[in-house]
């Protein structure tokens, strides 16, 4: 990476970080803290008020990508940024549930992710790509792991409400970074050269991505829906869960740091996204297979190898998309591909409460298995391009 890269790709994936933080910390304790609003004791409006985020994501995703091959990227992820931290402020405030469930919409309507994406696309060569975009699938998987830790010690002292404020915090800071860290974007596109919405559509390598990302959050939201009953069936307490978690996540970044690029410069990029693919397909199996007998042991490497394939497809999935776009089109292409991985997250929640409902955690595993295996079926004749299959 040249110096201007490295400064894109850590500045980028910091917006990242303190956005996603913020949504993170949120997540842990939010169906236990709204219960106390008025209107909480509705299961279905906490439901709503969780999940409405993502609707209002998956619907703004492509606009506001395709704004930013016309407007600009930065112009864009700042507005989105400042909405995000309007609909913070606005669930801070909010005195009962639906005004809650009106805060995290505005939340979900800073849909900036397609917008950071491809500014990171345009900011870095294609040799370095994927190792710019693993930066933030990386600070994702950080700030994940680091809200498990911290949401449960906060809450008691600043309550949800505080958390949401907390939220803005970082909203602001990330706009901060946009306007004075992150390096200038290069010139817009003439009319002429800009691409569709219809031509992103019509490119087949790319629907396969966007397919696999709304299996991956699919599969990766209801996976949540079993895990923590899995661990409490071994004897862990609930509390005491992010003891297998954040080691889990900080195992699977080591191991995928020191695999997936190099393999990449070695020419088998293919080899490594398919194998991420059926890595987590053989986890789901490994999870269902130790119904029978839960162990703590077994849990924590099955939770180990499931981050490894993960955050190599956090990694590869975004980087791939940017390569097989056109420069002219890359916002309207990372808008599609963020609108399946937030329709993957609905889809997850929505469709996984009900398999639980009426499988159980074994439906879960065996759906996700399945899931995986048919997504592994339909990437294997996948074409990627030539600076994949280049060392």
């Amino acid at each position: 990476m040249t110096a201007a890269e490295r400064r894109a790709s850590g500045a980028l994936a910091a917006i990242y970080a303190l956005r996603m933080l913020g949504l993170f910390l949120v997540l842990p304790v939010f169906a236990l803290q709204a219960r106390h609003y008025p209107g909480g004791d509705d299961p279905a409006l906490v439901g709503l008020a969780m999940g409405i985020y993502g609707l209002t994501q998956a619907l703004l995703q492509v606009p506001l990508g395709m704004a930013s091959d016309r407007l600009g990227r930065k112009p864009v992820i700042l507005a989105g940024l400042a909405l995000f931290a309007f609909g913070s402020l606005l669930a801070a405030w909010a005195p009962t549930l639906p005004w809650l469930v009106a805060g995290r919409a505005l939340q979900g309507a800073g849909a900036i992710s397609a917008a950071v994406t491809a500014l990171l696309a345009d900011l870095t060569r294609d040799q370095v790509r994927t190792k710019s975009m693993a930066l933030v699938g990386i600070s994702i998987a950080l700030m994940f792991a680091l809200s498990l830790v911290l949401a449960p010690l906060l809450v008691p002292h600043i309550g949800l409400a505080g958390l949401f404020a907390l939220t803005a915090v970082l909203a602001l800071a990330g706009m901060a970074v946009v306007a004075w860290v992150v390096p200038p974007e290069p010139p817009l596109p003439t009319a002429a050269g800009r691409g569709g919405l219809r031509e992103v559509l019509a490119n087949a390598e790319l629907l396969r991505v966007d397919v696999g990302v709304f299996v991956l959050h699919a599969v990766q939201i209801a996976m949540w829906m079993a895990i923590p009953a899995l661990l409490l069936e071994t004897g862990m307490a609930t509390a005491e869960h992010w003891k297998i978690y954040l080691p889990a996540v900080l195992a699977s970044l080591l191991i995928m740091g020191g695999l997936l690029f190099r393999l990449e410069r070695m020419g088998h990029f293919k080899a490594v996204y398919l194998g991420s693919i059926a890595l987590i397909a053989l986890v789901q199996l490994g999870f269902l297979f130790s119904l029978q007998a839960p162990s703590l042991w077994l849990a924590a490497l099955l939770l180990c190898l499931y981050f490894v394939g993960f955050n190599t497809q956090e990694a590869s999935q975004p980087s791939l998309a940017s390569r097989l776009a056109e420069p002219r089109q890359r916002g309207a292409a990372l808008g599609v591909y963020n609108t399946l991985m937030s329709l993957g997250i609905f889809a997850g929640g929505s469709l996984g409460g009900l398999v639980v409902k009426a499988w159980g955690s074994a439906g879960i595993f065996t759906v996700s298995a399945v899931l995986m295996l048919l997504w592994l079926g339909l990437a294997w004749p996948m074409k990627p391009p030539a600076s994949s299959t280049q060392g």
